[in-house]
């Protein structure tokens, strides 16, 4: 169904009998933990929803960034359906080929590492920390000291998953409410401030973990200088640094990490030159511990820690472990991923319709009143409204967008990245509609 097809806003207003009876039957069946929207999603393809009742929407917001390539794209159905008459799951006792495959793709577009699998963003931030307390109870070469080193310093505004110990990780105190008493050990200070940073640092702390781009708290970036002065304390301090890239992964941001922005402070000016497939461009500053989530699976349970082999070298046997992690079909997926992004040059798209999306937001006359600042990278984008506005997320689906706000009025924007140049186009002139309040 091309775009104009779709069905109009007013008959999208009204709830059909089809849609109500699935609407009551998840009422009874399903814990109500989530704010769903009154709508019953059928089917998708590329950066197109359908639901139930045949109203189609352009979608903004790629399942919360998991669906980097868009809904069922034929390469991953063709992975996944290959892998599924070949191999299901076996466990870690064994050695699989479509592990060993993505974790070599990890190799040549990230950095020199070995590979964790797990399930989700969630579990790898679990498995980080956890070897950043293994890596803490060894002697420190740069300190003498042999002092156990067990707490993690992070950042207010910062998002890191919804078990006990990463809401206490977590710098939002609406994630943590009603589950205290926090999981000690534990730290939050100010993003963007590196003097609070290291006056957070005492002779227990093993590490600091930190997004590239924070996701939930905003689309909130840092000072030029801000994560150089943090690696470099942490070489000083013998910390282990940890990149949560479960947003900022997989081309989003117009480079294939996030990471990949920070320049080290003696580097060239200009920073990395490219946001091709390098493995470790000379001035990146590069974490101890990448973790990634959403976007590596393509909407498929996948989670990743990815270690420099230095740090990766304490988990032993007996040290951590996921039973269904680095499943065969999902690994067959996520290594496909890696091949369709570098084969359709995906991250340079990305930041190209990132630079469109933000130029056609900040040309509009009709936004300019109604917004603060437009902010973020590539397509991971912040749109901070001056006010919020009620009920936003279902307005701008009844227009037919898929957009998301977050931190009470920051309306996210973060595409599948191959959205076509004209289906962006078209989704950014509804969601200004819906802002601005036309029609």
């Amino acid at each position: 169904m091309p775009l104009s097809d779709s069905k109009t806003s007013a008959s999208r207003a009204e709830v059909s009998p089809r849609t109500q009876a699935v609407l009551d039957r998840a009422t009874g069946a399903l814990i109500g933990n989530y704010a769903r929207l009154p709508i019953v999603m059928d089917r998708g393809e590329g950066s197109l929803l359908w639901d139930v009742d045949g109203n189609q929407y352009i979608d903004l917001f790629a399942g919360f960034g998991g669906c980097i390539l868009g809904h069922c794209h034929p390469a991953l159905v063709a992975a996944a359906g290959e892998q599924a008459h070949k191999l299901w799951h076996v466990g870690n006792t064994y050695h699989t080929e479509p592990q060993v495959e993505f974790a070599e793709r990890l190799n040549q577009f990230a950095f020199k590492g070995q590979a964790f699998f797990c399930h989700s963003g969630l579990e790898a931030n679990e498995a980080a920390v956890k070897l950043a307390r293994l890596r803490g109870s060894t002697s420190s070469p740069q300190t003498g000291s042999s002092k156990k080193r067990w707490k993690i310093i992070s950042l207010n505004k910062s998002f890191h998953g919804r078990s006990l110990a990463m809401i206490s990780a977590t710098g939002n105190p609406a994630v943590k409410a009603g589950f205290e008493p926090a999981v000690p050990g534990f730290v939050q200070v100010e993003p963007g401030n590196f003097d609070a940073l290291a006056s957070a640092v005492d002779d227990e702390t093993a590490g600091i973990i930190m997004e590239p781009i924070q996701g939930e708290g905003g689309i909130n970036l840092y000072p030029a200088d801000y994560a150089p002065r943090v690696r470099q304390l942490c070489d000083e301090r013998g910390l282990t640094l940890i990149f949560d890239e479960v947003w900022t992964g997989c081309g989003r941001t117009g480079k294939w990490f996030g990471h990949q922005y920070f320049c080290k402070l003696d580097a060239p000016r200009g920073g990395p030159a490219s946001a091709g497939p390098t493995s470790t461009e000379s001035c990146a500053v590069l974490p101890d511990i990448m973790t990634l989530g959403k976007a590596v699976g393509a909407g498929l349970p996948v989670g990743v820690m990815f270690a420099r082999p230095e740090a990766a070298a304490l988990m032993v046997p007996g040290k951590h472990g996921c039973t269904l992690g680095g499943n065969p079909i999902c690994m067959a997926v996520a290594r496909t991923v890696f091949d369709v992004i570098e084969r359709e040059r995906l991250v340079e798209h990305a930041a190209r319709m990132g630079e469109r999306a933000v130029a056609r937001l900040r040309e509009d006359a009709r936004l300019k009143p109604k917004i603060t600042e437009i902010r973020g990278r590539g397509l991971m984008l912040g749109i901070e409204l001056k006010e919020p506005i009620e009920g936003f997320v279902l307005k701008a689906a009844r227009r037919g967008v898929i957009a998301n706000v977050t931190a009470s009025k920051v309306v996210r924007i973060a595409p599948p990245i191959n959205i076509p140049a004209e289906q962006l186009d078209r989704g950014l002139e509804i969601l200004i509609d819906a802002i601005v309040g036309d029609r």
